[in-house]
């Protein structure tokens, strides 16, 4: 077995703390048992980030200069979706429904002022969708990552990556419900975390190791 070591490159990945009444996130119960282990020869840790504007970013910007990783992949719940949702976009506005977990409800503000409308991921997003598909779990190219902390989240990620850290590859991927979750809300979607820690470890090792995506057809028509 290889040895972890603070010198291996490092893969970051995030989950969130529960909000909206839920008693967890599977994003975090997930992302959670993925912490110091070893996909493609990269070490991988694992961070909670607070469901809550500004914070969140203030948490992710800490990490990365700690752990200064060549990845980071940040993870978040979307009850209703059926499949995993590789973000594709983020754009720069905070329009939330409900609080966050401090109270705050932005609406109709810039995620970061006098910055681009949005953002394109940076990660081999088709190559991602592909080896999920070959893996037999359900997967789609997602178009829009909300206007809630999590697309929050991702713009505030690429923008750093942008003006910051070119070198990092970065982006968003929604997943369903967990099955204890969704008895609660009217059988809604769910997918096992097994299924779901599979898809992470899949993403994170086809984001590591391809050197440029590819093109293949993952749009929708609404």
């Amino acid at each position: 077995m290889t040895k972890l070591t603070s010198s291996m490159p490092c893969v970051l990945i995030t989950g969130f703390a529960p909000f909206g009444g839920e008693s967890l996130n599977p994003s975090w119960q997930a992302v959670s048992k993925l912490d110091e282990h070893l996909i493609a020869k990269h070490r991988v840790i694992a961070l909670e980030l607070p469901c809550e504007f500004n914070t969140s970013l203030e948490v992710l910007y800490k990490a990365i200069e700690q752990h200064h990783p060549v990845l980071v992949l940040c993870i978040g719940q979307a009850g209703g979706r059926s499949e995993i949702s590789i973000e594709r976009i983020a754009i720069n506005i905070d329009d939330a429904r409900i609080k966050d977990n401090a109270g705050k409800q932005p609406i109709d503000h810039p995620v970061v002022k006098n910055a681009p409308a949005a953002y394109f991921a940076k990660l081999p997003i088709k190559r991602m969708l592909l080896a999920l598909q070959q893996s037999e779990i359900p997967a789609a190219i997602s178009n829009t990552a909300g206007t809630y902390v999590c697309n929050h989240v991702m713009y505030g990620l690429l923008h750093h990556i942008n003006e910051h850290e070119p070198h990092i590859k970065g982006g968003f991927v929604h997943i369903p419900y967990l099955p204890s979750q969704a008895v609660h809300h009217n059988g809604a979607p769910s997918m096992s975390e097994e299924t779901v820690l599979s898809a992470l470890k899949v993403m994170i090792n086809e984001a590591i190791v391809a050197k440029q995506d590819v093109k293949v057809a993952a749009g929708t028509t609404h």
